[in-house]
């Protein structure tokens, strides 16, 4: 490799690690371009102590349920999974997401993997597959939100509209892609990294690796019962969602400002969540951007409300995630001194040599 070739692709990762701190920035301070902080932050410390518990109390349920259906989707490999290993590895997963976007989901499946001795691609599979089904429902539940909104919400949200035709587009592609993955698995595979082979070696071996971690996947959730209960749970997941950020509102006592129902916070749920899907740390700005405009915008709400609710339910997600994360190395490293073991840190998992014991 050239001196040139490593300065690009030294500019590569330097562009890749100072974007999502360029984006955050940018969209912090267009979200609060109109917000009197000061007015924001009175607001916050008058939160509702009672409905901030009841507000974390949903916050976990509705994790927990994630961890319950990664359970199932993991029982065909093994049954006896512990549900406190897959709760712990949603939230550090979460938490790792906090700081380095997008980096939880690969370390929530490795980290699974070596403390139930498991297969890291597989393991990695099943939160491939489990982040496609989230897409699918959330595309879903944005349908359904255009539908209960009193008004046309494609006219009030102007890039919904594209961003549902590509979801249900990519939908489709990924639906026949995995019926041919599964009916064909050998050939389809073959066929597809020859192709990408023809453009670039680099690129067949990716694809050839990503087809191995699907398949992996897969595997787990074939029969009908577990692709049902599977559904159920994910309606169950966005159920619980919604409701945390109904519980939100009464934090800040927002039925006083304006009407409060399930409806709003459901509508809410969905806008918002195109915010935690922008490569931003933990949501960061992006999320707050979108719910201040949502609540704003369409629910006439003040900014400085709108922009207390947007930094006191972010604020909560970041303290639970990564106390979550610095808790549970906690007790791991308290339960291996009293064994008389090494402790672990957050990069073990990463350490395919060694495993927990």
């Amino acid at each position: 490799m050239t001196s040139a070739e490593k300065n690009r692709i030294n500019i590569k990762k330097l562009i890749g690690y100072l974007m999502p701190v360029i984006l955050t920035f940018l969209f912090l301070y267009f979200a609060f371009l109109k917000v009197d902080l000061k007015k924001s932050f009175s607001l916050i410390l008058n939160t509702s102590l009672f409905w901030l518990i009841i507000y974390v109390l949903v916050f976990f349920l509705s994790h927990f349920i994630r961890a319950l259906r990664w359970k199932l989707m993991v029982k065909s490999v093994k049954q006896d999974v512990s549900l406190f290993n897959l709760f712990s590895a949603v939230m550090i997963g979460y938490g790792v997401n906090c700081v380095i976007p997008r980096l939880g989901e690969v370390y929530r499946g490795l980290f699974i993997g070596r403390w139930e001795g498991l297969s890291r691609t597989t393991m990695l599979g099943t939160v491939v597959i489990e982040r496609i089904i989230d897409i699918g429902a959330f595309a879903f539940a944005s349908l359904l939100s255009v539908y209960i909104f009193p008004g046309n919400l494609f006219d009030q949200v102007i890039w919904l509209k594209t961003s549902l035709m590509i979801g249900f587009a990519a939908i489709f592609v990924v639906s026949l892609l995995i019926v041919f993955m599964v009916k064909y698995e050998e050939k389809f595979g073959y066929v597809i990294v020859r192709i990408f082979s023809k453009f670039s070696k680099k690129l067949s071996e990716k694809f050839a690796e990503l087809f191995s971690t699907l398949i992996s996947g897969l595997s787990s959730i074939q029969d009908f019962k577990t692709i049902f209960i599977i559904i159920l749970y994910t309606a169950l997941i966005l159920f619980f969602y919604a409701l945390n950020s109904y519980v939100g509102f009464f934090m800040l006592d927002m039925q006083n400002y304006g009407t409060i129902n399930f409806a709003l916070a459901w509508v809410f749920m969905t806008i918002s969540a195109y915010g935690v899907i922008i490569p931003t740390p933990g949501g960061t700005g992006s999320y707050h951007i979108i719910s201040i405009f949502v609540l704003t915008q369409l629910y006439n709400f003040d900014y400085e409300l709108s922009a207390a609710y947007a930094l006191l339910t972010h604020f909560i997600s970041y303290f639970v995630f990564i106390g979550s994360t610095v808790g549970v190395i906690y007790l791991v490293n308290k339960f291996r001194v009293k064994k008389g073991i090494k402790k672990e840190n957050f990069f073990t998992v990463f350490d395919i040599n060694s495993e927990p014991k």
